[in-house]
């Protein structure tokens, strides 16, 4: 038997996805018999008859053996990655509504990332077409001589934004083109210019996702329905009446009432026994069935499901319960990350947002300690503060609530930003530390002694110094041209008092104490700050906060102990 595919709508905020994937239901309810489209759990079953009634003159050269489509009803980037079935996500296909006026925004690179992690076919809504300047509703009998009809500048204008997407598009490795304009679906992503609001275009993007349905999907809507079902939660809730309960699409098998099932859980899989099946009927009111077959969205009351969470896996287990219980936690270990070593911590709502925060994490290769569902834990803190390195020192948090006093804790609602707002974060953690490290180490520096500048001779000797470059700080060593060792520099003074640093040009007075003037120092001595092999090789990797006379000074010193010593500071 062939599925239904499974169709989410998905887009930024603003997009107009929700209007869309609307419209859509509405035209076909308009525009067919009452009762033609089917309300389901957290979906909408749209038949084919229907789609050939909005679109059918679309699909006249077609041969459609797809029964119909089934439309998750919770439209957007996060409801995509929530739903997540073993090898990939649970949608089969997928529209992404882009505001043809606003362009590719920071939610809609979100959602290009997932489409491209689970290799999901997809085609574009240019949405909000109405909202072009200079647009007219002029009564074309299609999108295509809608916009035929428009001024030129409308023409061009739509043009232009149409090509700057398709240019952005092009910069994650996609390219995209006009519906009409495709020649090989194998290679472009349709896009169809729609509005959402009034349903313009809606009947070619409907056609198009039913003909993209049909070329690329084709075996893996094959299912037999007599087989265990196999499901992902998409929600649990607590209704009156009825208990807590799972919003569950099935999309393979049969579920029925007295049916074993094995849920995934937060800690472990959950076995239970299925107490009551429900559907909507026309009124929205809850009506108990006996059974259910892919692809189907149902209600699931059953007991011992509070620890289930969205996203998780469901199999019928009536005849190997242990076997099941491994598929699940072979599924879920698939995306919780548990490790001894250094990394973040990641917290998410439920298993697919999960897999996507460490998807794009992974690709940008920052490393994870420990990646779960649910809110924050003490054993999250005890593993983020485990960390040694303060840039792992973060909990990240998407959709999920905690705090953690001493850590650094990012909450964000959209998964891009969450990972933009980490690499902010590790990019100004890493600046703080290395002003830290340079803070604990003597700056580079190169003085003269000046002539008549020999104001006592030793205990200690105080001679005065033109500092030439770099510089001069007390508590330094400071060494001849020749590596010579000079002595320690204990005060530095400027108008008879202390200052911690003296910068190129100034003349200060420096004390020696164990130096004799006129022995180791001599007036127009040239010295420069003496520094620890480990100091060296630490200013050597901090090089870019130095300014380039410190640079010359590190050079100038490296010269000097390599004429002793050829791999010092190598």
């Amino acid at each position: 038997m062939i599925r239904q595919p499974l169709v989410v709508v998905m887009g930024n905020i603003d997009s107009g996805k929700t209007r869309t994937l609307d419209t859509i239901r509405r035209t076909a309810v308009v525009d067919s018999e009452a009762g033609a489209i089917t309300q389901m759990i957290s979906s909408s079953a749209i038949s084919f008859k229907t789609i050939q009634k909005v679109a059918g003159h679309l699909l006249k050269n077609q041969k459609i053996t797809l029964p119909g489509l089934i439309f998750l009803d919770t439209p957007g980037h996060a409801a995509f990655s929530n739903m997540r079935k073993r090898g990939g996500n649970l949608a089969d296909i997928a529209i992404l509504v882009i505001d043809i006026n606003e362009g590719i925004k920071p939610q809609t690179k979100e959602c290009i990332e997932v489409l491209k992690k689970y290799k999901t076919p997809f085609l574009i809504s240019l949405n909000k077409i109405d909202k072009v300047p200079g647009w007219q509703d002029n009564g074309g009998k299609s999108i295509l001589q809608m916009i035929e009809k428009q001024a030129d500048g409308v023409q061009q204008n739509i043009q232009n934004k149409l090509y700057e997407i398709v240019g952005e598009l092009f910069k994650f490795g996609f390219q995209a083109e006009r519906f009409d304009r495709i020649d090989d679906h194998t290679k472009q992503i349709a896009m169809v210019p729609c509005s959402g609001k009034f349903g313009q275009g809606i009947p070619e993007l409907l056609a198009v996702l039913i003909g993209l349905a049909q070329k690329f999907l084709g075996d893996e809507l094959e299912i037999d329905v007599e087989a265990p079902g196999k499901g992902t939660i998409l929600e649990v809730k607590e209704e009156k009446g009825i208990g807590v309960s799972l919003d569950v699409i099935i999309y393979e098998g049969k579920l029925k009432v007295n049916d074993t099932i094995v849920v995934g859980g937060l800690y472990e899989p959950v076995q239970t026994k299925v107490r009551g099946l429900f559907l909507p009927d026309e009124k929205g009111k809850y009506k108990a069935v006996k059974e259910v077959v892919g692809a189907t969205g149902v209600k699931v009351v059953a007991t011992g499901i509070k620890e289930v969470v969205s996203g998780m896996p469901l199999y019928v287990a009536n005849d190997n319960v242990e076997n099941a219980k491994e598929k699940i936690m072979e599924e879920v270990e698939e995306v919780v990350i548990e490790t001894e070593g250094e990394g973040i911590v990641i917290k998410a709502d439920s298993l697919g947002s999960l897999e996507a925060v460490v998807g794009m994490l992974q690709e940008r290769e920052i490393p994870i300690k420990k990646a779960s569902v649910g809110n924050i834990t003490k054993k999250d803190i005890a593993d983020a503060e485990s960390n040694k390195d303060e840039l792992n020192r973060v909990i990240m948090c998407f959709n999920t609530e905690g705090e953690a006093p001493g850590i650094k804790v990012l909450k964000n609602q959209v998964i891009y930003q969450l990972i933009e707002d980490l690499e902010k974060f590790r990019e100004e953690k890493e600046k703080e530390i290395e002003a830290r490290a340079l803070k604990d180490i003597a700056k580079p520096a190169k003085v003269k002694v000046l002539r008549g500048c020999m104001f006592r001779q030793s205990n200690p000797c105080v001679v005065g110094v033109e500092v030439l470059s770099g510089t001069l700080t007390p508590d330094t060593e400071l060494i001849k041209t020749d590596g010579s060792k000079v002595g320690h520099v204990k005060t530095v003074e400027l108008d008879k008092k202390s200052v911690k640093e003296a910068e190129k040009d100034k003349q200060v007075a420096i004390s020696l104490p164990g130096v004799t003037g006129g022995r180791q120092i001599q007036e127009e001595d040239i010295l420069i700050v003496d520094l620890s092999e480990n100091e060296f090789k630490i200013l050597k990797k901090l090089k870019k906060l130095l300014d380039p006379e410190q640079i010359s000074l590190l050079k100038e010193l490296a010269e000097i102990k390599r004429k002793e010593n050829p791999l010092w500071g190598v």
